[in-house]
């Protein structure tokens, strides 16, 4: 966001200078900008830090000195010290000194995640463990939406993928609980229109469709994984075409579909037991889909889907050279016949770049 504003704020002078911008449009411009700036600063990520050390260190004296401790004071020191955290992120909205308030909600979850670890710890209470770690999200997304802190929000999102992962840890099983309680985040996100939230459930849902692959059909199933990532990749790409307001910006589904789908193609290739023929057809498939992601990022100025293509090409080549590097043959003329290919398509596209500058100096 930053980089951003420094590149808007440069264009400007040079637009105002060039004539081409009215110092009204300058001035109404700027002050759209004003209000699109971040709300936590440097101050308020080291707020948040500091809150989530000070859980570290509650947590840790707490057990340090529990066994020191009455029942009776356990208790009022837990109660107690949610209570201030609370009630000094009360104060400090009051005051206008908002990060440091979500940086107390913050410490306030941190609190309530070692309250509940702490009393089952203390009375020896049985059960399944992970399930501790989901009324821990469960409160953090209560925090979040009730009272609007995307630190607590995004808390509850760390949790619940933490929850998810303890639970596949223990039962090798996909874990279907994790997509009700992921959308209830996501849910809370959205209605913030949290952006940068709604890119940490668009990852954490993209790591879970991944490891699907891994654990349906014994592990075999990374075909289903490649026809997902693709199935969200057309869902982007017919949103880029209309004018919607979403919360999530049509070319970062695009990209989180991109993932998934190369993430699947991949383990098909390298991870699956196949025939020389079938990886000489699946690379193929590969490699020309993600040329066509690269020229369609170039053409459409999708600069995520432009670098994802370019990644996932340069992975997918080092892939296919470890893979058969024990045929030296094989991997020097499969990289000529590439690279040829690569050349020519980049000639094409130089071609194409040029009539459509003609076209346009043409109609100017």
């Amino acid at each position: 966001m930053w980089g951003y504003q420094g590149r808007i704020e440069r264009d400007l002078d040079r637009w105002r200078d060039a004539g081409w911008l009215t110092p009204e449009g300058d001035a109404r411009i700027r002050a759209e900008l004003a209000l699109r700036r971040p709300r936590y600063g440097l101050s308020g990520a080291l707020a948040v830090l500091g809150a989530v050390l000070l859980g570290f260190a509650a947590m840790s004296f707490v057990a340090a000195n529990w066994q020191e401790m009455s029942k009776l004071a356990r208790f009022m020191l837990l109660f107690a010290s949610i209570i201030a955290a609370y009630g000094a992120a009360g104060a400090l909205f009051v005051r206008g000194l908002t990060s440091f308030a979500h940086a107390a909600l913050l410490l306030g979850v941190a609190l309530f995640g070692a309250s509940i670890m702490l009393i089952a710890q203390m009375y020896h209470m049985d059960g399944n463990p992970p399930d501790v770690v989901l009324v821990w999200a469960g409160g953090a997304l209560l925090t979040g939406a009730a009272l609007g802190s995307n630190p607590a929000l995004s808390a509850a999102m760390l949790l619940t993928c933490l929850w998810t992962g303890w639970e596949v840890a223990l039962t090798s099983e996909v874990h279907w609980l994790f997509l009700p309680v992921w959308a209830a985040v996501t849910a809370a996100m959205a209605w913030r229109e949290w952006s940068a939230g709604l890119l940490l459930a668009g990852g954490a849902i993209s790591v879970w469709i991944v490891a699907l692959g891994y654990l349906l059909s014994d592990g075999h199933a990374h075909q289903l994984v490649t026809l997902l990532g693709l199935t969200i990749l057309a869902a982007g790409a017919v949103l880029v075409q209309r004018p919607l307001h979403l919360p999530l910006q049509p070319p970062v589904i695009v990209g989180f579909g991109m993932a998934i789908a190369f993430a699947g193609s991949l383990a098909l290739q390298f991870v699956e037991v196949v025939s020389t023929g079938r990886l000489i057809v699946l690379s193929a498939l590969t490699l020309a889909a993600l040329l066509a992601a690269i020229y369609w990022g170039f053409r459409t100025g999708m600069r995520n889907v432009l670098w994802l293509g370019y990644t996932g090409f340069s992975i997918e080549v080092l892939a296919l050279y470890f893979k058969t590097i024990g045929t030296l043959m094989g991997s020097s003329l499969f990289f000529l016949v590439t690279g040829l290919l690569v050349i020519l398509l980049a000639a094409v596209a130089f071609r194409l770049h040029e009539r459509q500058e003609a076209a346009g100096g043409g109609l100017s």
